[in-house]
């Protein structure tokens, strides 16, 4: 059988790194054959953070930055052939989501904007790349965003199973599979990591609570929590996509200044159910019982699924494992099978879930050559 290698690259909203995933779509359903993970260094991450604040000079510092994210996908890239001992022509070609900046999908003339250049990736490695997938969504209307729903849908989705994808990266999402033919949803929910992760950051200086334990050392602050859940966002109707615009450090501390001396561990504890209660709420109105996976690095923080299953009593939680895919790829290959989709010409957007005006294939080539 012919082989029908791709290259899936993600980046998300935690700014850290690339994962890289190699997937073979010749069977039909994904396999994944290797990844690799390539961190950012400090001085990249530490850009990336103020070109997500708003500054002087950010047009110099983004055209810096989008060249030099591009190269940095391009080495995790190498590094993943060299773990696979492939060339750059086993593969069809590279899905490349970029790294998101600013995501502005609700004003009047709606944007979203990923660096991470596509033509260096693509000289750098001599693989095609298939990039800028979420902006033909926006100009059809939509969000441009999630875009891992239509991929659930084709992988995960099972007649007569209610199921739900959580995928708890810095922002969290769900996808609802019905199960019974009507239609698949999804969007954002709020904070996933991000608000944990930027407090841990900012009193231990480290980069995220292992499997929760900070958190868990805490109580949380139900005055505290119900401010935080008073933010607009939650209140919305899908379709909705939010990001660090939104939810950021900035906010937080403006949230915490009413509220004195809460040990610093409450404040996780509370970051923490924030998370979780936004989530389940969300989950609850979708369908009262059902099966949920979870997949994204929230997925290996044992404390949060412990809260949210507490949540949601009526559901069984699980990680994407139990469906054969491993949560922390789930993503990567994601971006894999949205490169095959483009090369296929085949749509790759839900209107129901981004509220784009139609179907459309995503995203643009950038040749090697």
């Amino acid at each position: 059988m012919k082989t029908a290698y791709y290259i899936g690259l993600m980046s998300g909203t935690s700014m850290d790194g690339v994962d890289a995933a190699l997937v073979d779509f010749s069977s039909g359903r994904p396999q994944l054959l290797a990844h690799h993970s390539e961190d950012y260094p400090t001085h990249l991450y530490k850009g990336l953070q103020r070109l997500c604040q708003p500054e002087r000079d950010e047009i110099n510092r983004l055209g810096r930055l989008d060249r030099t994210v591009g190269k940095i996908f391009a080495v995790a890239v190498n590094q993943l052939l060299q773990k696979a001992k492939l060339q750059a022509a086993d593969i069809c070609a590279i899905g490349s989501h970029g790294q998101t900046v600013r995501h502005m999908p609700s004003l009047e003339t709606g944007f979203t904007l990923q660096i991470g250049d596509p033509n260096t990736i693509a000289v750098d490695t001599g693989i095609d790349v298939i990039g800028d997938f979420r902006r033909k969504d926006i100009a059809l209307g939509g969000q441009g965003a999630p875009l891992v729903p239509a991929f659930h849908q084709q992988i995960f989705a099972k007649p007569g199973h209610s199921r739900i994808i959580l995928n708890i990266g810095g922002i969290g999402n769900i996808t609802f599979l019905p199960g019974d033919g009507s239609q698949v949803l999804g969007f954002d929910t709020g904070p996933g990591n991000t608000l944990v992760d930027a407090w841990i950051q900012h009193v231990k200086q480290v980069s995220f609570d292992d499997k929760g334990l900070w958190a868990a050392s805490g109580t949380t602050h139900l005055q505290l929590l119900q401010q935080l859940l008073s933010h607009p966002y939650f209140a919305q109707s899908y379709p909705k996509s939010t990001g660090r615009e939104l939810f950021n450090q900035a906010w937080l501390t403006q949230q915490l200044s009413e509220f004195g001396q809460i040990p610093e561990e409450d404040i996780q504890s509370t970051l923490l159910d924030l998370s979780c209660h936004t989530m389940a709420t969300e989950i609850q109105a979708l369908c009262d019982h059902g099966e949920i996976y979870a997949c994204g690095g929230g997925a290996f923080n044992t404390t949060l699924l412990q809260r949210l299953q507490q949540l949601l009593p009526r559901h069984t939680l699980h990680t994407t494992t139990a469906l054969g895919i491993d949560p922390k790829w789930v993503e990567s290959i994601a971006f894999a099978w949205l490169a095959m989709r483009h090369q296929h010409g085949l749509p790759a957007n839900l209107p129901a879930v981004t509220g784009a005006r139609r179907e459309a294939v995503l995203g643009a080539r950038f040749p090697a050559k």
